[in-house]
């Protein structure tokens, strides 16, 4: 079954001669099919190519425009799969929009902060850039009705929304899936870096954070439980967040003394990969943390939604020292918009202090009732 992908509207708006549209994700999370999926309504010839065949390595990273011209012949699109894996790849496609006419290409990457370094600099003003997650809930309405949608929440909270878990229909097979995607692909980019030195320890500092979901984040008190420094565990946090395991989210702040914001909260990209980290994939009735399973699975929502919808947001928290709090923050359009997210409806008031000091700023309860319209 396919589920129609929304950046795949994004895509065909997009697309235009002499640019680059790089397109960033997880690996596994439908990538391939998304360029497949396009390729099926584009008419012109087109070029598509993996960045891990050695034969298209030795073209893409010559640094030679006839050897470039050559390699793409009479095509009008070039589509490059894992492009991060070829060397010097931003300079190459560089050469190619500058002196090949007419010609649009597509390029994507599991490891957003190889292909950005081999891609930023090189297409400054030449590239669009996309980011593609496991499916969102504004896809799946696609195949679901709401009797579904709800029936299937507590599947999407425990597995989580990879494309072959979403469309498997048995709990062990999810369960076997989501542990290969730990051990064959989640580090896979990390791992391939040099000066990489507590490559074992990723995995247990993952296994911190998946139990301070929706917390303040102490790199010091990170270090002393994995034996490393603080710097060590903030490059290994922002690698994460870079091969799209992780997502950071800052405090909010305008200047008022009370405010935290010098640690970050994390969120995971998947709550099925949480789950799996940790070895939970008990149903909701015996979880004790389904409060901070829920605040992931509605912040990551909320983000895909930002990110199909190009809605642009800059995104917090906000905390005080005595523990006023609002979850999510988003600033837009020069307006602050609160968001307290609960499991169970508890129509929650604003926290006196947030009123006080954002008297103009929106505040609003997201629950198992009302979420919908928040994340679709």
């Amino acid at each position: 079954m396919y589920v129609h992908q929304k950046q795949l509207n994004n895509v065909h708006k997009l697309l235009q001669k002499g640019k680059v549209i790089v397109i960033y994700g997880p690996r596994r999370c439908g990538k391939t099919t998304l360029l497949k999926a396009f390729l099926k309504t584009y008419t012109q010839k087109t070029l598509m190519v993996s960045g891990e065949d050695i034969n298209v390595q030795n073209y893409l990273s010559s640094q030679s425009i006839e050897k470039l011209k050559i390699f793409i012949g009479d095509a009008k699109l070039l589509v490059i799969d894992e492009a991060q894996k070829i060397n010097n790849i931003g300079l190459n496609l560089k050469l190619i929009v500058d002196h090949i006419e007419n010609i649009s290409i597509i390029a994507t990457g599991s490891s957003a902060f190889d292909l950005a370094k081999n891609i930023g600099e090189p297409l400054t003003g030449r590239k669009i850039t996309l980011k593609l997650y496991p499916f969102s809930q504004i896809e799946l309405n696609s195949i679901e009705n709401r009797v579904q949608i709800d029936s299937l929440l507590e599947s999407r909270l425990i597995y989580g929304s990879y494309p072959e878990i979403v469309l498997a229909k048995d709990n062990n097979f999810r369960q076997r899936y989501l542990k290969e995607l730990i051990e064959s692909y989640l580090y896979k980019d990390i791992l391939e870096l040099d000066g990489i030195r507590y490559s074992g320890k990723i995995i247990k500092l993952l296994q911190l954070l998946a139990f301070q979901i929706g917390k303040e984040v102490s790199f010091n008190e990170l270090g002393t439980q994995l034996g490393m420094s603080k710097n060590t565990v903030n490059r290994y946090l922002g690698l994460l967040e870079k091969t799209f395991v992780i997502q950071k989210l800052n405090g909010f702040s305008r200047n008022l003394r009370k405010e935290i914001t010098k640690n970050p909260r994390f969120y995971f990209i998947d709550t099925g990969i949480r789950n799996a980290l940790i070895n939970n994939f008990n149903s909701l009735d015996m979880r004790n943390d389904i409060g901070e399973l829920w605040e992931n699975y509605i912040i990551m929502e909320r983000l895909k939604k930002q990110e199909y919808f190009s809605l642009y947001t800059n995104n917090y928290f906000w905390r005080t020292y005595n523990k006023n709090e609002v979850d999510l923050v988003e600033e837009y359009e020069g307006k602050l918009h609160g968001y307290e997210i609960k499991w169970k409806q508890k129509k929650s008031k604003p926290p006196a202090l947030w009123k006080l000091t954002y008297p103009t700023a929106e505040y609003k309860e997201i629950n198992s009732e009302n979420y919908l319209d928040f994340i679709c």
